[in-house]
């Protein structure tokens, strides 16, 4: 049986304008300035650059009929006062600057080295062996089976009828394995290995031998296992050797490239950290700026505007024109809102970095990590009176230039601890602590998480070891056994 009822229903929604504010307050300074070239190329009514002067005051307010394109409702000239529409001060005479932007408009072009591509080099090297126009073929092939760490993880069979499928080349295994021989020749030294083991091997024996070469080369090719878990007193057994001995083979290995690709990397996009703040210290106080490539100049397009002045000249107004004034009021519209947009994020972007630099103080003024205070986003959003998510927005994909270095704004948040004292400690400090200690320890005799723990303990932050093997998985430290020396 149907039944009907009335239900009432309280609930927010952000409208397009608030959604789009939002993307554009996330957005770091390059996809920023991105954003911008897209908004000027697809509103025509936007303009960059200082705008001329202009007498708002010569414009009229007579009546007239048009579609507004927001509602799509028919509605009466009288409700769009021209005059005043475009003398509004924010749109012609609105210029975004100030002075707490850094003046380093001259760093938007960034020089690249036109460099020969991975792939590309090692293919030229093949014109160095000879070969027939077959065994060419399958060499390229095999080259472009290289992956960008300098490896082929696929197996002989299949580039066999890989080859036979896509390429029409018919050959077998052994021709395959033969040509990979002339590929494992090419530099970078381990370039076309199928695994770690491999890629070492081949690097070791384009060594010149000796005694340490040699012995290296033995401990990978038959006690690869061994060494990969650093029984060193296995190795030591196994060969009769002295500790001395089995350090200079080690040593030798570790000056090894284990993605050999990695080195020759031109074909990839370099990126480049553009900070979109800066922060420096004058007279031992803090100043903060704002990157002023997130201050651009912006204005609406004058031609715009006398559009809708000739508009409000003309005595007779076909549908044509009726069609005409609605569109150069959408874009109009637009462009004052993408404005009006900018200052709202440079503002939201100012005040939240501002509060997080004073919450911060004591480490922006000596750079020590172990100064920061633990600080989540309510507590920068409770100052700044903004929503968490739009603090978020700012810390998760901004960067700030410090004396010490240029820094993701996200790392400066930390949950608390309570020390031994019953204070609350950032948990960045507690991790600078740790790191420090295993940076200090005996290497041939590294302290497990257990021993770790007690460390910290003595030194007032009483922590459990699983919360230490999670900080030290954070910080990519490996556990004792592989943090081994000999």
């Amino acid at each position: 049986m149907l039944k009907q009822n009335l239900q009432l229903k309280l609930s927010q929604k952000l409208s397009p304008q608030q959604i789009q504010l939002m993307k554009l307050i996330q957005l770091p300074t390059q996809a920023f300035e991105q954003r911008l070239k897209e908004e000027m190329v697809e509103n025509p009514a936007l303009e960059s650059g200082r705008e001329e002067e202009y007498d708002a005051d010569d414009f009229g307010n007579d009546d007239y009929d048009e579609y507004d394109d927001y509602d799509n409702e028919r509605i009466d000239a009288d409700e769009i006062n021209i005059d005043e529409y475009l003398s509004d001060d924010e749109i012609p005479n609105y210029k975004l600057q100030a002075n707490n932007y850094s003046d380093d408009d001259e760093d938007r072009s960034m020089p690249f080295a036109a460099n020969v591509s991975f792939h590309q080099s090692l293919t030229d090297q093949l014109n160095t062996f000879i070969l027939s126009e077959n065994e060419r073929d399958i060499a390229e092939f095999l080259v472009g089976s290289i992956d960008d760490t300098g490896y082929i993880r696929r197996s002989i069979a299949d580039l066999v009828d890989d080859m036979a499928f896509t390429q029409g080349i018919y050959t077998d295994e052994q021709t395959v394995e033969n040509i990979l021989h002339v590929i494992h020749q090419l530099e970078p030294a381990g370039v076309g290995a199928r695994d770690l083991q491999e890629c070492l091997l081949l690097q070791l024996k384009h060594k010149t031998p000796t005694e340490a070469i040699e012995l290296a080369i033995d401990i990978i090719e038959n006690q690869f296992d061994a060494f990969t878990k650093k029984h060193y007193d296995k190795l030591l057994q196994k060969y009769d050797i002295s500790q001395e001995q089995l350090r200079k083979a080690i040593d030798e290995i570790e000056r090894l490239n284990p993605k050999p690709g990695g080195a020759y990397d031109s074909n990839k996009a370099v990126e480049h950290v553009v900070p979109d703040f800066s922060i420096k210290i004058i007279d031992g106080e803090l100043e903060l700026s704002l990157n002023g490539r997130n201050a651009p100049e912006l204005h609406v397009s004058k031609d715009y505007q006398e559009m809708l002045q000739s508009y409000k000249d003309s005595r007779e107004k076909s549908n044509a024109q009726k069609d005409a004034v609605q569109f150069i009021k959408q874009k109009l519209d637009s462009a004052k809102w993408f404005i009006d947009a900018i200052r709202q994020r440079q503002e939201t972007l100012f005040v939240t970095m501002n509060a997080i630099m004073h919450f911060q103080e004591e480490y922006f003024l000596t750079g020590d990590e172990t100064k920061l205070k633990p600080m989540i986003l309510k507590d920068i959003a409770d100052l700044v009176g903004l929503d968490i998510s739009t603090v978020s927005r700012v810390a998760n994909s901004k960067y700030v230039e410090t004396p010490y270095g240029t820094k993701l704004i996200k790392e400066f948040f930390s949950e608390a601890m309570k020390n031994d004292q019953g204070e609350d400690v950032s948990t960045i400090e507690i991790k600078k602590i740790l790191q420090n200690v295993i940076e200090d320890e005996d290497k041939r005799k590294p302290l497990p998480d257990d021993k770790l723990a007690e460390i910290l303990k003595d030194k007032g932050y009483p922590i459990a070891r699983r919360t230490i093997a999670k900080y030290r998985e954070q910080l990519d430290i490996p556990v004792a056994r592989m943090r081994k020396k000999i």
